[in-house]
């Protein structure tokens, strides 16, 4: 059995963790909730956008955007991962990257070429160390994205699609459901279909100044960057409640082995104790 000494010093030990991830705990909650107001913000604008990406996708017959056109062969596929910047959050980057490498070897058994977009330090790593072709990337995102930050990152994809080196484009986030429950999700955006659409209410054509090419072009880029924003605010949201919860987890292992240590040290002190009290006793019978 260790010495008391060395007891009370694990136990100090583990008391300055259990500080240290109650600390981090409070500020995964109120992290979390911002998050979560960020995310709730941004849904209003990606239901709108896409209601009137659906309405000019079925006005305007005559033009047709290349994210709308399905092609026949689909010989590369990129992909879009979004992962956060830091650990200790659990399984959540765990779980989400074992979906994505599940697919990717889904697609390389089918022959086709993969390139990636990670977005966040933990998918960026993760993409480098597997030897996936990396388009683009983004890291150091913060408490507060914002929509600038990712257009560069998105732009190389997109413009990749629109070349003709890339077939189809897939988005891999962490959708949040509740604060115990965050999904991994992935799913195709480009090209768009009817489904990602959804049904416009009602038809009818619009004026279009200059033309309906621009305005189609820049509308349709505009709508996939919001997927992606909200992407990210969902990833955001996921990443601040996993780490809440395990945080919590931590601390709570912690109470539980500094109460085991607490019952070991103060077996050996009375066994200590007891050993003193022998000795007295066997001192004084002795003389």
């Amino acid at each position: 059995m260790a010495g008391s000494k060395e007891i009370r010093a694990k136990i100090k030990s583990v008391e300055n963790t259990r500080k240290i991830t109650r600390a981090m705990e409070m500020v995964a909650a109120s992290k979390m909730r911002k998050a979560q107001e960020r995310m709730r913000a941004a849904r209003p604008y990606a239901e709108k956008i896409r209601q009137v990406a659906a309405h000019l996708a079925r006005a305007n017959p005559e033009y047709k955007h290349p994210f709308l056109v399905k092609r026949e062969s689909q010989k590369s596929v990129g992909i879009i991962t979004i992962t956060s910047d830091k650990g200790l959050c659990g399984g959540l980057n765990t779980n989400l990257l074992r979906i994505v490498t599940a697919r990717m070897k889904t697609w390389e058994g089918e022959g086709r070429r993969i390139y990636a977009t990670p977005i966040g330090n933990k998918g960026f790593g993760f993409m480098s160390r597997i030897g996936v072709n990396i388009k683009s990337h983004l890291v150091g995102l913060g408490d507060t994205p914002h929509v600038e930050q990712l257009i560069g990152a998105v732009k190389v994809m997109l413009d990749a699609y629109v070349a003709g080196e890339i077939d189809a484009v897939y988005l891999s986030y962490n959708h949040f459901v509740n604060t115990m429950k965050q999904e991994p999700t992935v799913e195709q955006i480009l090209p768009l279909s009817g489904e990602q659409l959804g049904t416009a209410e009602g038809v009818w054509d619009y004026l279009y100044e200059p033309e309906a090419k621009v305005v189609v072009d820049q509308l349709l880029v505009r709508y996939i960057e919001s997927l992606v924003y909200s992407a990210v605010t969902e990833n955001m949201a996921s990443e601040q409640s996993a780490r809440m919860v395990a945080m919590k987890a931590a601390s709570d292992n912690a109470k539980s082995v500094i109460g085991e240590l607490k019952l070991v040290y103060n077996k050996a002190r009375q066994a200590a104790i007891t050993k003193e009290i022998s000795e007295i006793v066997g001192g004084a019978a002795a003389v």
